[in-house]
């Protein structure tokens, strides 16, 4: 048993010896040898799940090719909704849907548009199975990181054929597998010809332009067998971004990404240096024509059906509040009015939000950009709307007494733009003729966080610093935003929300959508709105805003930025509040722009036609103040003499009711007379009269003296 238990003892040092584990061994050849292990296990189970992989995918494609309908059903496809826009007396503003022109078949596409399209969008089109591993790896990249910088765009032509047939623009990993399995689909069924045939004559081109021919004659004015290589170039660069790159938002943009495209088929080999180096800026544009500024309001208004509705592709009539006469005369006002090489724009809310007119600028063919919603502009002195509601808030009325004198806060000096000060003045007048120094220091003395609370009470979104200058309207707002927060103090201090939808109707007439009034509580109390209104009214009365006088009440206030880069005229009358902003759009001066004159110009121009058919409001500017702000009454310390105790000429105190319908007292027994007892000590009378009591004298009261009137400084009380 022992010579086994040895001969076992030597194999296993023999076997330790030949596998390197003794002494004599090499140490690291057993991980090795596990690391061989998992590394071969590794190569065979993941070669077993691609294979896996691939088979699933194989069968999932063919799947989707025999579902996929025949080519004819697809050419019959038309993508796209029409909505029909209507004001609010019904009529119809616009109808808006997709526009297909004649269907081309692959042999009568200009081969400069097949090339320009696959040069731009797939230069490994003719290559690629539907998918391309790059594209596809920018993809997968795309839905980990979350962003496009680093292979640009992902699809390739198929892919992005697969979506706009079958699928939405969601951007996500599953709607992107989906794509790529269509695609692959898509391949597997159609030639590449076919493909390409589809793709040209249904992409989308912006404008309501779905297709080649129909993109070439809306922006060129001939069929799409008539394209040249330089339109070409154009109508594929639109693919990217339609609206950015349109011809007829924005002729640049259009021809730098025309320019583009032309490199890219010259890279490819389409074509030549001499061919690539055609003048795009000479491409003749289709004029546009029966387009005005009712677009800058159905452009903000229709984005907002992806909101208020369930998805739905059906035929739908969307009601608003626009008025077509207040349009109109809105735009009138505008074009009259701005001064040339400026923009304006301007927004008209009903007293309850409902947006009577919108214009985005002087001409929507022109430039479609929006500046009464999109643009950021200074405010200039329209902003001290909420300064001074801060501080009739914290106590002010009207008529106080403040001092326009220089004043410097945390560095910052603000001056008049006379260059003068008046010196003492009131409240009222301060606003009127928009003194910014009385502004500063009731910003200063209120609080700059307290004004910039104000404004977000009245709607204010956008971004307030609450740095000194912030008084004189530093921080940037939108047009609708300023004039939503004025249209607040219209209807009594209660804010109100901007809308345009009324209603949604389907293709049988059911009610989609109805909106439902909004209740909000009043941000400030009736004593503020009374006292903000009665300053507003005096601005336009005797003020900067006199140019907005209409002949009936009006209530507003101007803005004028630094060096006349912008001019601002907000206001209200009979339950109209309308906001007007006029300036560059990039932010140079103006000669001559301010508030006072040509914004408020087209103010008046506007609402004398808005308010035509409506009973003049007077404004309500009585100030009926809370008790913790009312004059002390010294009265109310005595009492009155049938509540309290009745002091007789002669000094004598008589008891509650205790008088005869003459007046006259009776003595505690109830006679009248002469030699009543005294009621009360003469050193008692003496304290409840303040001071001394002369012999048959009625004591006198202490006058009353006004309360200290609230101002900026010790010495102005």
């Amino acid at each position: 048993m022992r010579g086994k238990r040895r001969a076992a003892a030597e194999r296993s040092d023999t076997a330790n010896a030949g596998s390197g584990t003794g002494a004599g061994g090499s140490g690291p050849e057993k991980p090795r040898s596990r690391f061989r292990l998992w590394l071969k296990r590794l190569f065979v189970w993941g070669g077993a799940l691609a294979v896996l992989g691939l088979v699933f995918l194989g069968f999932a494609v063919a799947f989707a090719a025999s579902s996929l309908p025949d080519y004819q059903t697809l050419q019959a496809t038309q993508p796209g909704q029409t909505i029909v826009v209507r004001a609010r007396d019904g009529r119809e503003l616009v109808e808006i849907g997709p526009s297909f022109g004649d269907w081309l078949e692959y042999s009568e596409i200009p081969e400069n548009m097949t090339n320009a399209m696959i040069a731009v969008e797939d230069k490994r089109f003719r290559s690629h199975i539907g998918v391309d591993p790059v594209r596809l790896t920018g993809a997968l990249i795309e839905g980990i990181t979350g962003s496009r910088a680093r292979l640009g765009g992902t699809s390739t032509i198929t892919q992005q054929l697969a979506r706009n047939l079958f699928l939405n623009n969601n951007r996500s990993l599953d709607r992107k597998a989906r794509e790529a399995v269509l695609a692959l689909a898509l391949e597997w069924k159609f030639s590449k010809e076919e493909i390409l045939e589809l793709y040209l004559n249904k992409v989308y081109f912006g404008g309501g332009a779905y297709g080649i021919d129909s993109a070439s004659r809306k922006f060129f004015s001939h069929p799409a067998t008539e394209l040249n290589v330089g339109e070409a170039a154009i109508i594929a660069g639109l693919v990217k971004a339609p609206s950015q790159y349109s011809p007829t938002a924005d002729v640049q943009a259009a021809v730098d990404r025309a320019r583009v495209v032309l490199g890219l088929m010259r890279e490819q080999g389409y074509i030549n240096a001499d061919q690539a180096n055609v003048d795009v800026s000479a491409v003749q544009l289709k004029e546009q024509a029966g387009q005005n500024s009712v677009r800058y309001f159905t452009d903000w208004v229709l984005p907002q059906l992806d909101i208020i509705l369930p998805e739905t592709y059906e035929p739908i009539e969307v009601w608003t509040t626009l008025d077509v006469g207040m349009q109109r005369a809105a735009t009138a006002a505008i074009e009259s009015n701005t001064p040339k090489g400026a923009q304006g724009a301007l927004v008209s809310l009903d007293r309850d939000g409902a947006i009577l007119a919108m214009v985005g600028g002087t001409d929507y063919v022109a430039s479609n950009y929006n500046r009464a919603t999109a643009s950021l502009r200074q405010p200039g002195s329209a902003w001290k709307l909420f300064v001074y509601l801060s501080a009739l808030e914290a106590g002010y009325k009207p008529e106080d007494k403040v001092v326009d004198t220089p004043v410097t806060i945390d560095g910052w000096t603000p001056r008049n733009s006379n260059g003068r000060n008046v010196g003492e003045t009131d409240l009222r007048t301060a606003f009127a003729y928009s003194i910014n120094t009385v502004a500063a220091q009731l910003g200063n003395e209120v609080g700059f966080g307290t004004v910039a609370s104000m404004a977000r009470r009245f709607g204010v979104n956008s971004k307030i610093d609450t740095n000194p200058s912030m008084v004189l309207g530093a921080s940037e707002m939108r047009v609708i935003e300023m004039t939503q927060a004025f249209a607040g103090i219209s209807a009594k201090g209660t804010p109100v929300e901007p809308y345009g939808i009324t209603k949604v109707t389907g293709a049988s007439g059911e009610v989609l959508f109805r909106r439902e009034g909004q209740r909000q509580s009043p941000a400030v109390p009736d004593y503020v709105v009374a006292g903000i209104t009665d300053l507003l009214q005096a601005a336009v009365q005797t003020g900067t805003g006199r140019a907005a006088d209409i002949g009936r009440p009006v209530a507003g206030k101007t803005g004028t930025t630094s060096s006349n880069k912008d001019g601002w005229f907000i206001g209200f009358s009979s339950g109209i509040t309308t906001g007007v902003w006029m300036g560059r759009d990039d932010a140079k001066a103006v000669p001559g722009l301010q508030g006072g004159r040509a914004p408020a110009q087209a103010f008046a121009s506007y609402m004398r036609y808005a308010v035509k058919s409506r009973p003049v409001e007077e404004f309500d500017v009585t100030l009926e103040l809370p008790e913790w702000q009312l004059e002390p009454d010294q009265e109310a310390l005595f009492g009155e003499p049938d509540d309290y105790y009745y002091i007789d000429e002669q000094g004598n105190m008589v008891e509650p009711g205790r008088r005869d319908p003459d007046g006259e007292p009776f003595d505690i027994e109830g006679e009248r007379g002469p030699n009543a007892p005294p009621a009360a000590s003469q050193d008692f009378l003496e304290e409840a009269t303040g001071g001394t009591l002369p012999q048959n004298q009625r004591p006198q009261r202490e006058p009353r003296r006004p309360p200290p009137q609230p101002g900026l400084k010790p010495s102005d009380q």
